[in-house]
């Protein structure tokens, strides 16, 4: 059982880019690349440590991983970066999840929407689901100890 929602951690990236935003040059994040930090921030947590950080399925849409009721909650922005305005509460997270949230923002946040969206094409999460499924968790998880975990030791 997942520590969190999908909508807590999306808001944890809204909330987290905001403080960024006040501190250094940073865009806001629009839904589709939202969408793709949550991919990879719950990918990079299987990795690590084997449980899911939301529990919400994440599906194979045509422009990559999407979880809907997050798409849903955002999408009046459009493509449109998100004004995130609400307050949050960061003690929600646990330290691990901080750092590795951390990680998944630097790492995949430089990253034009569009960009990420290419990336996620090139995964076999994503290649290996037919459009409008589910992805598996342990395709997800799998992959990303492969790909991500082993490259970096």
């Amino acid at each position: 059982m997942a520590n969190h929602t999908a909508e807590e951690v999306a808001k944890w990236f809204l909330a987290h880019n905001k403080y960024v935003l006040d501190t250094e040059d940073a865009d806001l994040i629009s839904n589709l690349k939202l969408q793709k930090l949550l991919y990879y921030a719950q990918g990079t947590f299987l990795a690590v440590t084997d449980e899911p950080l939301f529990d919400e399925p994440i599906i194979a849409w045509m422009h990559g991983p999407v979880v809907e009721s997050i798409y849903h909650k955002y999408k009046e922005f459009g493509s449109n970066g998100i004004i995130f305005v609400e307050s949050f509460d960061f003690e929600a997270f646990n330290k691990q999840e901080e750092a590795l949230l951390e990680e998944v923002y630097e790492e995949f946040g430089q990253y034009s929407a569009w960009k990420l969206r290419n990336m996620t094409h090139e995964e076999d999460p994503w290649k290996k689901t037919a459009q409008c499924e589910e992805i598996d968790r342990d395709l997800i998880k799998n992959y990303f100890k492969q790909v991500y975990m082993e490259n970096d030791s």
